[in-house]
């Protein structure tokens, strides 16, 4: 992910749209639009519509990044825009970064003709993984024990599956319908630090899945290793609602059962589509550390920040004793929030630096 900020004061300039548009049309006819070739998104942050004297309409809810706990200290990240480039083959990340920021003069057969950075200034490159078995191949950084815990199969750091299909929203589902950037979608981007030294040395597998998923599916056993054998769903949607009851019995939470309670809408449907990813970022320094870097898309900020509220727990802390700020409380005491921002996507047709109100 590249963040970036357009060069500048007010609205952009033609010949900054124009650079833009000449940028993102050569990554277009460099790579395939696969998980083969390269998939890629630009997305503006409420910051780069203040530029303007217009605002947004109502049916574009973007607000700015707040703290959505009394616990959490995140930085905002207020930058114009991010690009996210993704792939399956790292080194064609790497060749489109380049032949956006001019390091390339030519990119898979296509001659670079501008550069985002005839636009904008690179303020922020983060990087990260998706896939099974690279959390362990790249555990030896801070926040994991030496013990090198992470299990050769996870797709994360904490040693679990997770984003499975049944409980993901739609793209459809996370798509605006009204307005003029119908089409688009409006996406929250999350830095989180992990500190994982207690998760596995003071925790044994069933600990971990109770505070990861449930109590009831540690108790009944419903998690085998990663938890691949859970399928496309993790079965948080058939444990009993009664959360509180259930902290009074066990003294403890899971992570997916309080997020879970406000991640479907009043049909049944998912409400986050969530795009999150490992890494080993420690922002602002050259260090390594055990992140993730956490894009959801949605139709409106509202309902990631209801999500993330019902994630914290607070309501539960205030019935049961046992359950506190971040002890016994899902993860909570093992992830922390660094960094978080806002963004739109627009659709296809108003990707080119967009006014708020695009014709």
């Amino acid at each position: 992910m590249l963040y970036l900020n357009v060069d500048g004061e007010g609205p952009p300039t033609d010949d900054q749209r124009e650079a833009v548009a000449t940028a993102l049309g050569t990554i277009d006819r460099a790579y395939e639009w696969s998980h083969e070739g390269l998939l890629y998104s630009i997305a503006y942050s409420p910051a780069y519509f203040g530029r303007f004297e217009a605002s947004l309409t109502a049916a574009v809810d973007l607000p700015a990044p707040q703290s959505l706990s009394e616990f959490e200290t995140p930085t905002f990240d207020t930058q114009d825009a991010v690009v996210h480039l993704a792939s399956d083959r790292a080194d064609t990340v790497l060749a489109a970064e380049e032949a956006l920021t001019g390091e390339k003069e030519r990119v898979n057969g296509v001659d670079v003709e501008a550069r985002l950075t005839d636009a904008f200034t690179v303020d922020s490159r983060r990087t990260g993984f998706v896939g099974a078995g690279l959390p362990a191949q790249n555990q030896d950084v801070a926040g994991i024990p030496d013990s090198k815990p992470v299990p050769e199969d996870s797709p994360l750091f904490m040693g679990f599956t997770a984003g499975f299909v049944g409980n993901q929203a739609t793209e459809d589902y996370v798509t605006l319908e009204d307005g003029p950037f119908a089409g688009g979608r409006i996406k929250a981007i999350s830095n989180i630090r992990q500190r994982l030294d207690d998760w596995y040395l003071e925790q044994d597998h069933d600990d971990r899945v109770a505070e990861m998923f449930s109590p009831v599916h540690a108790e009944q056993g419903l998690v085998d290793g990663v938890g691949a054998n859970l399928g496309d769903n993790s079965g948080i949607d058939e444990i009993p609602d009664d959360i509180v009851d259930q902290s009074r019995e066990y003294a403890r939470v899971g992570h997916a059962q309080k997020a879970a309670r406000a991640n479907r809408d009043v049909d049944g449907n998912v409400r986050l589509l969530r795009r999150h990813f490992e890494s080993t970022d420690d922002i602002g320094s050259d260090q390594e550390v055990a992140s993730l870097h956490f894009p959801s898309l949605q139709q409106g900020i509202s309902a990631f920040e209801d999500v993330r509220r019902s994630m914290n727990g607070v309501d539960i802390t205030a019935e049961t004793p046992a359950v506190r700020q971040r002890v016994n409380n899902g993860i909570l005491e093992y992830i922390f929030t660094r960094r978080r921002g806002n963004f739109l996507v627009p659709p296809r047709r108003h990707r080119v630096l967009p006014s708020p109100r695009p014709a």
